[in-house]
């Protein structure tokens, strides 16, 4: 698989990586733990070197899997996982974010043990901390940096005046935040502010949480465990509404004899050539599918066609509850 490079940075990965999350949380019960490790050795086989990970996911359960499963690989590919929360002392529940340059080194810690590894690639905060100044934060990562412990600095769903502040004090290498046909919304002050400061970019749900598959419909029940029970842009309604931003890269996909996931995943991959999107998966097949989106080209024409169908879709719904809406673009 082609690599690209994260921005100004030194960081190579593969052109798609691999959103680890739904293996054990997110999207229902988690996978059973070998077919899992199988998924992600599938991928490493396939070319695929870039991992994501984070200590709530599960919680630490995903972290384990995923050092587990890359043990034998370690040398070939790179983690990414995260830190800013406070998890409860059994890990069962989230209780608040914390980015205390305290917390943060224990995080390091205790995930570099989870991973099995001496070093981190990618540490990302997972979300901003009101209640830490943002160079504060930096300046622990720069630390752990120092020491060896991590490689690169990253943020995710942080706004563009957070991003240049850490940046001044830590170069960030990637940000992380949602962006897809499905939310576009990055397109209007983060991309730019990204290519000034020479930041990657990692989107996640590149897919629209599963929609962009044309596998969801207005009719499609969901497991109770499953986030997008309580995403305003998941009710019945407003996925009947958004079906038109399917049909659209249905009609592409049929043309080029692709999916409409490879489609939109394609599209991505044509925005900038410093983004890279995770898609995640627990079924082989499916990530053979996802990793097809390389082989698909996508003319100048086919772009023009597919923005200027797109801005005239106005998709329907939040893409998160309003108490989750707040941690974000900070």
């Amino acid at each position: 698989m082609n690599q690209r490079t994260l921005g100004n940075s030194n960081l190579k990965v593969s052109a798609i990586g691999l959103g680890c999350m739904g293996m054990s949380s997110g999207y229902g019960p988690a996978g059973e733990k070998q077919a899992m490790i199988s998924v992600i050795r599938g991928a490493v086989e396939r070319g695929v070197t870039f991992f994501d990970t984070a200590e709530i996911y599960g919680p630490f359960k995903n972290e384990e899997l995923v050092g587990e499963a890359l043990a034998p690989f370690r040398r070939d590919v790179k983690i990414a996982t995260k830190f800013g929360f406070r998890i409860g002392p059994n890990g069962e529940r989230m209780e608040g974010l914390d980015s205390r340059p305290a917390h943060i080194k224990e995080v390091a810690e205790a995930s570099l043990k989870r991973l099995r590894t001496d070093v981190i690639d990618l540490f990302y905060q997972h979300r901003v901390d009101p209640d830490v100044p943002i160079e504060d934060t930096a300046g622990a990562v720069k630390e752990l940096i120092e020491a060896g412990k991590v490689r690169h600095f990253g943020l995710s769903e942080a706004g563009a005046k957070t991003i240049r502040r850490a940046h001044a004090v830590q170069p960030v290498t990637a940000l992380q935040s949602e962006y897809s046909l499905f939310w576009r919304e990055p397109e209007t002050e983060i991309i730019p502010t990204l290519e000034e400061l020479g930041i990657g970019f990692v989107p996640f749900s590149p897919l629209g949480k599963g929609f962009l598959t044309g596998k969801i419909d207005e009719n499609t029940k969901f497991d109770p465990t499953d986030f997008r029970n309580i995403v305003p842009r998941f009710t019945p309604e407003a996925r009947k509404s958004n079906q038109a931003v399917v049909d659209l890269l249905n009609s592409i996909a049929t043309r080029l004899k692709a999916t409409p996931a490879q489609v939109a995943l394609a599209w991505l991959l044509a925005q900038k050539p410093w983004i890279v999107p995770i898609p995640g998966t627990t079924k082989l097949p499916r990530l053979i599918e996802n990793l097809g989106a390389t082989s698909v080209e996508l003319t100048p024409g086919d772009l023009r066609e597919i923005k200027t169908a797109s801005d005239k879709i106005t998709l329907q719904g939040a893409r998160y509850p309003e108490n989750l809406q707040k941690l974000v673009g900070r």
